[in-house]
């Protein structure tokens, strides 16, 4: 009998149900009065009056109405630059202990987001609140006594005037709690290897030696991670070295894209977690198996707003017009894509995080992702989101019984005509003339905006199917392999192009 599991097991179900009932909305007022309140000596606060915003007869709507949107390069020429000139108490009291470093999905290019100590609890926090949600999942007690695989990226985070710098998958888990330290795989020593494919091959020569009830990380990484373990021990499927691995927490994308080539590596059935982690904090996770929306972190380090996701307040970069109007949690309405501002205890303020979402049940909280901002893909009026895109290509998928777990496209001009040119990542063959149809006609009847773009500017598909290992060749060859590295789903011409002679060159 799973005596320890059994009790943790135990824990985790008491603790959910003294919990009590959520309500977001009161939740999300408390911890925009704490940001205010915290913040209101630093530089950023007396800037924009905090102290007297606290006192206003409505803070939120005036909060909105007096600091202006800010994406990553406005804040940090603004404001997060001057940390880096040694400054102290400039948008969050003191100076951070971490800077994470991001380059998302639409550069070489990296970010360094402050994390501030307050940050890192507000994810240990959240990390341990979808702990407590396991309890909804009717997991065996026994689950709770295996280990966890996090695939992130290093935690040998780089020491930089004062600070440390790292992804922040490498910042969480260099601040796992110490009672967590004996479920952690692969152990600090393998983690602290900087060079992913080293510390792949690590991974794969101890895997014998682990327990592993759940993994979590990026889809992406995760399957050649798999892949790799199962080439390395002849194995027909996961399983066979690893035969209670229940749990997979999928984080960063959207899974349904990889679930059939992923499911192919599995010799049984698992349960899937989504979870929303990005560079700026823990932003939601799936909090019951009835649904695979997630939960926003409500009453954790985060306040958020949003903003809708319409033409006429987005610009064509990706940021939002001056008169963009924002929401709280208390104004949304769902099937309704929005995109997100959070304002954290790192000091970003009204930041654009660049992702779109929609509600799928207002008094949860609860969230989809829908794309990103730079992702719309909206050449000649065809309006479609990545969320539209996944769908086609799990239309594809289910039509041809194939698996295709990678894929990127352009808005592509061709001899004056505009052309949408896809690359589908799969090792299966189909022939290319179906392909085609096929992804043109579903979205023809899924996206109305799509329908009219084809009857007029957007003369049509082309498709071209490559190995899935040329994406992940790319992203290590632009940005780095595993962590928090996404393939762009969308690219605009130039980095298209730039796509093409990689792919041309043997790639």
């Amino acid at each position: 009998m799973p005596i320890i599991g059994s009790l943790i097991k135990g824990f985790i179900e008491v603790r959910d149900k003294l919990s009590g009932e959520r309500n977001p909305i009161e939740e999300q007022q408390s911890v925009l009065r704490h940001l205010l309140e915290t913040a209101k000596n630093t530089t950023f606060g007396k800037h924009y009056d905090f102290e007297t915003l606290l006192t206003t007869e409505n803070s939120f709507e005036e909060f909105a109405r007096r600091i202006p949107y800010f994406d990553y390069n406005k804040i940090n020429e603004a404001w997060w630059q001057r940390l880096h000139d040694g400054e102290t108490d400039v948008t969050w009291p003191g100076t951070p202990d971490y800077f994470a470093l991001s380059s998302g999905t639409t550069g070489k290019t990296s970010k360094r987001i402050p994390v501030t100590d307050e940050m890192v609890q507000s994810i240990r926090q959240a990390g341990l609140e979808q702990v407590y949600a396991l309890s909804n999942f009717d997991l065996p007690a026994d689950f709770f006594e295996k280990g966890i695989l996090m695939l992130g990226s290093s935690t040998d985070l780089n020491e930089v005037d004062g600070h440390e710098e790292g992804e922040i998958s490498g910042i969480s888990a260099s601040n796992i709690p110490t009672w967590f330290r004996g479920y952690y795989k692969p152990g600090e020593e393998i983690a602290e290897i900087d060079d992913w494919d080293e510390r792949v091959q690590k991974i794969a020569e101890e895997a014998p030696n682990w327990d592993i009830g759940a993994l979590s990380g990026i889809p992406s990484w995760m399957e050649l991670m798999l892949q790799k373990v199962i080439a390395y021990h002849n194995l027909n499927n996961i399983h066979e070295i690893w035969p209670n691995f229940q749990v997979y927490t999928s984080g960063g994308v959207a899974f349904g894209p990889y679930e059939k080539s992923f499911n192919s590596l599995l010799g049984k059935p698992i349960t899937v977690i989504d979870t929303y982690l990005a560079s700026e904090g823990f932003i939601a996770f799936q909090a019951r198996p009835e649904t695979d929306a997630m939960q926003l972190v409500t009453d954790g380090g985060i306040y958020f707003e949003f903003v809708p996701f319409k033409p006429e307040y987005i610009n064509q970069d990706g940021s939002l017009t001056d008169d963009a109007p924002s929401l709280n949690l208390s104004q949304v309405e769902l099937d309704q894509d929005y995109v997100l501002l959070i304002s954290t205890v790192s000091g970003a303020w009204r930041y654009i995080i660049g992702d779109t979402i929609e509600f799928t049940d207002l008094k949860k909280a609860e969230i989809k992702i829908t794309g990103r901002t730079k992702f719309f893909l909206n050449t000649v009026g065809s309006q479609l989101s990545v969320n539209k895109l996944n769908d086609a290509v799990q239309h594809l998928e289910e039509r041809f019984g194939i698996k295709i777990p990678e894929y990127t496209l352009c808005a592509k001009r061709i001899d004056d005509e505009f052309y949408h040119c896809w690359y589908l990542g799969s090792e299966d063959t189909v022939d290319n003339s179906k392909l085609v149809e096929a992804l043109d006609d579903f979205l023809k009847e899924a996206n109305k905006n799509y329908r009219v773009a084809r009857s007029k500017a957007l003369k049509g598909v082309k498709v071209t199917t490559v190995s899935p290992i040329v994406f992940s060749d790319w992203n290590g060859k632009n940005k780095k392999k595993g962590g928090q590295v996404k393939m762009e789903r969308v690219m605009g011409e130039e980095k298209f192009q730039e796509w093409e002679d990689f792919v041309a060159e043997g790639n």
